[in-house]
């Protein structure tokens, strides 16, 4: 058996092709979905993940601005600037870049953030209403992931699902979006961590893997049950290759939590790393960022 790939840049696709109806039919309205992404530092994956970002709201057509603070901005200077934003009526949705420098406390600035404006679900009422079933909005990545499932036909309606993994931006969330009573989860879930003894003969049970770890190529075949679903999150920079576009230039070798090209000849379907989660993340975020701008409509 060889998996069939889940590409999850043909399903982001598909869902920001939705979002640009729903933002013309906004602009019909006089409203205009509005992002602010507040960066502090010039780390160059922040610069480059909120660049992504940029992109893909000028697709969509939302208005995007980004604020750029100092590497040695204060807490308070942070602080200040997400409360104007909060008080900002254009603007529909505050992100701040994470990580954020070690002089300041990333709970205190995400939770300063207005729930109706946290666009990455990360402020703890949101996070709340997401585990009793009443959700305003769902952070990113697990969301992206519940959607390819979905969207591939794999539901997890009534399935077995394992998440490897239960970090607070995807495991933990993940766990509870699915765990609910509705059309779109009502699985049955178990999580496994570093301190689960008996990991692989737990995701050998597994319909729907996901793999959520943080470590390359972690989850081997020996691990997987024939026929399962597998779902990579991870995102792990191995090293460097040459770019496929120009040999000569150096690009970063990524790899996922799963091994690849073992496991995808027991899998039924898997994503690939990149092009599997990853553009769905961003792609929610668009999602999240229309959905507070309709609130915005309707009030």
């Amino acid at each position: 058996m060889t998996a069939k790939i889940i590409s999850g840049n043909e399903v982001a696709t598909e869902i920001r092709a939705e979002l640009k109806e729903r933002v013309s039919k906004l602009k019909e309205r006089g409203i205009t979905p509005g992002l602010v992404m507040i960066r502090v530092g010039e780390d160059p994956a922040s610069v480059s993940y909120v660049s992504g970002k940029e992109k893909a709201a000028e697709e969509i057509g939302v208005w995007s601005q980004t604020v750029v603070l100092p590497e040695n901005a204060s807490e308070e200077e942070l602080l200040s600037k997400v409360e104007e934003m909060n008080k900002a009526e254009h603007v529909d949705g505050i992100l701040v870049q994470l990580p954020l420098p070690k002089h300041i406390n990333a709970d205190k600035v995400l939770t300063l953030i207005e729930p109706a404006k946290d666009v990455d679900g990360f402020h703890p009422v949101n996070v709340g209403k997401m585990l009793i079933g009443d959700p305003y909005f769902m952070p990113c990545t697990p969301h992206g992931a519940v959607e390819l499932m979905i969207r591939s036909g794999n539901p997890p309606e009534g399935k077995h699902v394992v998440i490897c993994g239960r970090s607070n931006i995807v495991g933990k969330p993940l766990m509870a979006m699915l765990v609910q009573k509705n059309k779109r989860a009502n699985a049955t879930v178990t999580v496994v961590h570093t301190g689960t003894k008996n990991m692989a003969e737990i995701t050998r049970q597994a319909d729907i893997l996901v793999a959520a770890m943080g470590s390359p190529e972690v989850i081997k075949a020996n691990m997987v049950k024939e026929g399962a679903v597998v779902i990579d999150v991870g995102v792990n920079r191995v090293g460097w290759k040459p770019s496929k576009k120009d040999p000569n230039k150096q690009v970063p070798d990524l790899r996922g939590d799963v091994e690849f090209e073992t496991v995808k000849e027991k899998a039924s379907a898997i994503t690939p790393v990149p092009g599997g989660v990853g553009p769905m993340t961003i792609t929610m975020l668009m999602v999240n960022t229309v959905v507070a701008a309709e609130r915005r409509a309707e009030r």
